[in-house]
């Protein structure tokens, strides 16, 4: 995995060694995610099947694309499709994606960037590998987290972030057996550079065999914790986890984890992704691209968007060296 990562952890902040008198948070249910496909054929692992969606909220949908490693021709991307009503948070930890919306956003993200777009009123876009990619194949890995808006910024401008992996916010375990990654939110007075409408936190944890991480998390927000690759256990009771596993967490102060003394040569570091935030708790519509609160207003996102109010697909796909960023 070649998202960012420092050659001695050492150097970098430290979490804070948690008390005795801690509340960890327990694991309240733990899934395992169906494969599946997405856009022109991308293999995914649909992360958040079969948890309720009052234990995911603020988060709609989570997929895992990839891990895999194409052949000359073979990748594949999205065409154009609609979102309304909440943000797109696709981080790639290999392997490289263009994204193109019609409100002006764009760039192209590689290892350990991510791309921030919030849909808010209405957009097209499409997100697909660089021509270069297609033809030469290669490894392709990332996600792509749904997050749904307020009621009250639904119909928000949309705007899109282009997230470089070397801003996220980096700190160690006290004992240096871990990197986080900060993309968004804080993590121990650690702040990612992800600027969000719902408060939220998301970490990208690289745990090192046999290292375990006491990792401080808001009360407030719901934990969330997705297995990239590896095996290892999670909370108090140690819970054993590996690769395409959620753990759904309880109430708490922190989260526990520990990385499997003996991994497997294709992983050999327990890599998680955490992700935790405010329920917003307000009714949820969703369906296809759209994510509102009632039935009425999933039909109007439909009718808009056969109407072209959603906007229209340019001319030419215009390519981008970096991202841009839009109010």
């Amino acid at each position: 995995m070649p998202a960012i990562t420092v050659d001695d952890v050492l150097v970098l902040p430290r979490l804070p060694k948690l008390g005795p008198d801690t509340e960890f948070r327990p694991v309240r249910r733990l899934v395992t995610a169906p494969s599946g496909f997405e856009g022109e054929g991308f293999p995914v692992r649909r992360a958040f099947a079969g948890v309720p969606l009052h234990e995911l909220d603020p988060f709609i949908h989570l997929d895992q694309m990839g891990e895999v490693d194409y052949a000359p021709g073979e990748p594949k991307g999205t065409s154009w499709h609609p979102h309304r009503g909440f943000e797109t948070v696709t981080y790639i930890i290999d392997g490289i994606f263009d994204h193109q919306d019609s409100h002006g956003g764009g760039g192209t993200i590689t290892n350990g960037d991510t791309q921030w777009m919030t849909a808010g009123s209405g957009l097209l876009h499409i997100e697909a590998p660089p021509e270069h990619l297609v033809v030469s194949g290669g490894l392709f890995h990332g996600l792509q987290l749904w997050v749904n808006l307020p009621r009250v910024a639904k119909m928000n401008p949309p705007r899109y972030q282009d997230i470089r992996g070397r801003q996220a916010a980096l700190l160690t375990t006290p004992d240096g057996g871990a990197l986080i990654r900060v993309i968004a939110g804080e993590v121990a007075g650690h702040a990612g550079p992800g600027s969000t409408h719902t408060p939220i936190t998301i970490a990208h944890l690289t745990v090192q065999p046999g290292a375990e991480v006491d990792l401080p998390w808001r009360s407030d927000f719901n934990a969330l914790v997705y297995v990239l690759g590896g095996r290892g256990t999670v909370g108090t009771d140690r819970r054993p986890v590996r690769t395409g596993q959620l753990a759904v967490h309880g109430p708490g102060e922190a989260i526990r984890v520990t990385a499997d003394e003996r991994q497997e040569t294709a992983t050999p570091a327990l890599d998680l992704y955490i992700m935790g935030g405010e329920p917003i708790r307000e009714p949820v519509a969703h369906y296809g691209p759209f994510v509102m609160n009632t039935r009425d207003e999933l039909v109007k996102a439909f009718e808009d968007y056969q109407a072209g109010r959603l906007g229209v697909i340019p001319a030419a796909r215009v390519p981008h060296s970096g991202g841009q960023s839009r109010p």
